[in-house]
């Protein structure tokens, strides 16, 4: 598709000056050294937004610093820590907040060594806009690509592309429209449909907060205009009411509520809910919260709710609409963002945490995956649970992986597509077991057998030899027959609970859950839980 440039008009948006102000949470992100802290610090000594203590506080630092005489280092208003100062590089994300007269801003300020890849994927974690900024005599860097990904994958779609540092260019016009084609032909491959370019000089203020004299070829707006007329995130389509159980607050003897922050839709006291994963119904008696107790709450709000039954909930479950058709899966599709030294491994069981949910999960269907790769897997969980795709929602389709021994996070990943078909549940349906094929020796099927039966596991190896005894004695010479029995069989079996584990002499379809490989050794087999 085709990459479209955006200029915005500079009465674009405008609101009148009694309407509330809106909100825009937006990030600077980019390779190191392209100036991102300097661009926030001139922002916010252009906007005359710093009081006396921090102005006298940026003076001295730019003195010591070894500025020149009423040079100032805007940097130093963001990098707050030591290590940064030190080396002149943003480590941590760091936030600051300001407003205009017509609108109120949080910015995060994202490291861009690539060593800090994952503090940039937090810091873009809840942003509506990214500012990605590319150091005018350098150009598009692999640095500035990853992260224009990341911010891709994480669902934001208004990206601006900040060439900087357009002083140390004689402010070329032809470099400016070089990197911008460079970056069109990128934004074209990964997928981004529109971004703002915006020529700038964070050092000397060129088209941050107000138009320059010295870029007259230019004729879109500045930074802050842009940031100012941009439309905010719109509101989610998805309206169906969602709960994910935070605690249980046990406030007395007669109190038990079931706290979280609301994800999606409305409720209303007396509304008929639902607790996934167990399918549970009841009714909402009370939305109690700090202020007193409510008649609606709707997304954003935390709340209190108390059952009008006794129902088992817990930490980690979901109370949903009771008409919801919320899915309860026990795999998906992902893109993967890694953000460890140690790589991925294939089958090795993980905590995966998804909102208030923490499960055990496995990866399988992806290749090597190091230290800031991105790549679409395949994510097998040992339960089934509620999700959806993030596109959907961020808080139901956005989920890290933690490493069991050390719970250190190792990546971030995004829901793309759930099962469909026989594959996929709904609240409305009993949890089951597992589907998986298995490749390697077909005798280590068993061996896997009785891992899951020592975890106590309900399991059962499903192999040509079972079947043409059983179930397929007539099918003898009709692989495609034979394949549709054990596909029943499998379906059957996993309702009931049963983990079936599909031997891989047995012919496959593509209904019969991934596949995994048993041909290294029994103990590396970390994926049965």
């Amino acid at each position: 598709m085709a990459t479209a440039l955006r200029a915005a008009a500079p009465d674009e948006g405008k609101r009148s000056p009694g309407a509330d102000k809106t909100l825009l949470r937006f990030i600077t992100c980019g390779s190191v050294d392209d100036g991102k802290s300097t661009l926030i610090g001139r922002l916010l000594y252009d906007s005359k937004l710093l009081l006396d203590d921090q102005l006298a506080a940026l003076e001295a630092e730019s003195r010591r610093a070894g500025r020149a005489e009423g040079a100032l280092d805007f940097a130093s208003l963001v990098d707050g820590l030591a290590a940064e100062r030190e080396q002149g590089i943003t480590i941590d994300v760091a936030y600051r907040f300001f407003e205009t007269d017509r609108r109120k801003f949080v910015v995060a300020d994202t490291p861009g060594h690539e060593q800090y890849t994952r503090n940039m994927a937090t810091g873009a974690s809840t942003a509506e806009l990214a500012v990605i900024l590319v150091d005018a005599r350098k150009g598009i860097l692999p640095q500035t690509k990853r992260h224009s990904r990341i911010v891709h994958l994480l669902g934001i779609r208004r990206i601006v592309l900040a060439v900087n540092k357009m002083d140390l260019v004689s402010y070329d016009q032809a470099r400016f429209d070089a990197i911008v084609a460079d970056y069109a032909a990128f934004a074209a491959e990964a997928g981004i449909e529109d971004f703002t370019a915006i020529p700038m000089s964070g050092l000397a203020g060129d088209n941050v907060t107000r138009r320059s004299q010295r870029m007259d070829w230019y004729r879109g707006p500045s930074l802050l205009e842009h940031l100012e007329d941009v439309p905010g995130e719109p509101p989610a389509a998805d309206d169906v009411f969602r709960l994910p159980v935070q605690w249980v607050n046990r406030w007395g003897q007669d109190f038990r509520g079931y706290a979280g922050t609301i994800a999606s839709g409305t409720l209303r006291a007396a509304d008929p809910v639902r607790i996934l994963p167990s399918g549970a119904r009841t009714r909402v008696e009370r939305i109690v919260t700090f202020d007193g107790d409510l008649a609606e709450a709707a997304a954003g709000q935390p709340v209190t709710l108390l059952l009008a039954d006794q129902v088992d909930c817990a930490r980690g479950d979901m109370i949903v609409a009771d008409d919801s058709a919320t899915p309860l899966v026990e795999q998906f599709e992902a893109d993967l963002i890694w953000m460890a030294h140690e790589p991925l491994v294939p089958g090795r069981s993980y905590w995966l945490k998804l909102g208030t949910l923490t499960v055990a999960a496995s990866v399988a269907h992806a290749g090597p995956l190091g230290l800031n790769d991105i790549a679409r897997a395949t994510i097998l969980l040992d339960r089934p649970v509620p999700a959806l795709p993030y596109r959907r929602s961020r808080r139901l389709g956005g989920f890290i992986l933690i490493d069991r021994a050390t719970n250190a996070t190792l990546a971030a990943g995004m829901v793309t597509r759930l099962p469909e078909g026989d594959t996929a549940r709904t609240a409305n349906e009993r949890s089951g077991g597992r589907i998986i094929r298995l490749s390697g020796d077909a005798a280590r099927a068993r061996q896997a057998r009785e891992r899951l039966r020592a975890r106590g596991r309900m399991s059962f190896v499903l192999d040509r030899a079972s079947l043409l005894a059983d179930l397929a004695s007539d099918t003898v010479g009709d692989e495609s027959e034979l394949a549709r029995r054990a596909a029943a069989a499998a379906r059957l079996l996993s309702r009931a609970g049963v983990t079936v584990l599909i031997a891989p002499d047995v012919p496959a379809a593509d209904a019969l859950g991934p596949e995994l490989d048993l041909s290294d050794p029994p103990e590396s087999w970390d994926w049965i839980i």
